[in-house]
């Protein structure tokens, strides 16, 4: 078997390490920080945190707070345009996924010339970016330590950047940041990570050793701990056991792939906006379901990851077993089930299935089973 595992440098994980933000960054040799966050961000302070740790150390800061959910191409050039101007040396992404990758490619960008359309796609980008920190306040994407970028061009397509210069230097998670996370953001994104390990685990195309074992322990530490936050928003332990799971889960898919849950996720983000994580919850259960002719042995090795001692008489029994556990995790994390009830108009189903097979059917090549134009369009009916 040949493959190649990338990972950051550095993991710095510690409870109200926000307030190490300077240190680390001044460690990396940046005067002037550019901060790319959102509104929401800045409403609970936590950018204001950052930008105090930074000014302690006598780093000069600007703060970027307009970040939107599947970050469009204008919102982000408009960052980039803005650490130019201001002379940027350092970046730090604080947020949700949207914020991260956006972070990503203001660190790339600005410090290039190439546009953010040249280097849509794999390894188009040139140069070295600016020293990068990146800080979840979710326990979802995973982005902290991934060299993959998503942003929404002007046609309202998911565009993907894929390159090694991606990677942040540092990815510093702070549990205290998602301890007032509200129940369906701590759901959504809490879904969209075990997402991530599932489909890292069941990847047709880049599977390999390292990101299965990581795969696996990411799913347990989520599997075991969504309920309990979902339940419990304060449960300080849990909430760490998640970030740490999505940070890991992170770390197996950007090294296996995701495949047709993304895949399916995409358009509802671009077109309706639906939160990402929220898409990807949609249709988890209907996907897995889909795929369990291929993915039977597979999904019964994860099934101890959801369910705790377990005694399965098969790998049928097992398989079955995890598609239903998935199937009742969905509808109990409190989160919207059918599309119709997030503004999905009927008419769109065709015209999505066909945006999935035809403009990202590299994730469909990934996923355990094939899947037709049809085939997709009957999921989205499904939870239509």
């Amino acid at each position: 078997m040949s493959f190649m595992f990338r990972s950051v440098p550095r993991i710095v994980c510690e409870a109200g390490g926000i307030v190490k933000a300077g240190p680390l960054m001044t460690e990396l040799g940046a005067t002037r920080v550019t901060i790319i966050c959102d509104p929401g961000i800045v409403a609970l302070g936590f950018a204001d945190q950052a930008q105090k740790s930074l000014e302690s150390v006598g780093i000069a800061v600007q703060v970027f707070s307009d970040v939107a959910a599947d970050p469009p191409q204008h919102i982000v050039q408009k960052a980039i345009d803005g650490a130019k101007e201001w002379k940027a040396d350092g970046v730090i992404g604080l947020g949700g996924g949207s914020s991260l990758d956006s972070a990503k490619l203001v660190a790339l960008l600005a410090n290039s010339d190439q546009t953010i359309k040249e280097i849509y796609g794999i390894d188009k980008a040139m140069g070295d970016r600016l020293p990068l920190i990146q800080i979840p306040t979710t326990a979802g994407t995973g982005s902290e330590v991934t060299w993959v970028s998503v942003i929404t061009d002007p046609d309202n397509l998911k565009q993907v950047v894929y390159t090694p210069q991606l990677m942040p230097d540092i990815a510093l998670l702070d549990a205290e940041l998602t301890y007032g996370l509200p129940q369906k953001v701590t759901a959504a994104t809490g879904l969209d990570a075990m997402v991530h390990a599932i489909e890292g685990y069941t990847s047709r195309t880049r599977k390999n050793p390292i990101a299965d074992g990581m795969a696996v322990t990411a799913l347990s530490l989520l599997g075991k701990n969504l309920m309990k936050v979902i339940e419990n928003p304060g449960d300080k332990d849990a909430r760490s056991a998640m970030l740490q799971g999505s940070l890991i889960a992170g770390m197996a898919f950007a090294n296996a792939s995701v495949a047709a849950i993304h895949g399916l996720a995409y358009p509802l983000g671009a077109r309706f906006h639906i939160p990402h994580g929220h898409a990807n919850a949609l249709v988890m259960a209907q996907v897995l379901r889909f795929n369990l002719p291929a993915a039977r042995t597979l999904y019964a090795e994860l099934a101890p990851c959801l369910i705790e001692d377990a005694d399965f008489a098969s790998d049928d029994e097992a398989a079955e077993a995890f598609v239903r556990r998935i199937e009742e995790m969905v509808p109990a994390s409190g989160l919207e089930t059918r599309l119709r009830d997030l503004g999905v108009t009927e008419d769109t189903l065709p015209e999505m299935a066909e945006e999935v097979f035809s403009k990202i059917y590299r994730l469909i090549e990934s996923n355990p089973c094939d899947m037709t134009t049809k085939d997709i369009e009957a999921i989205y009916r499904e939870v239509y």
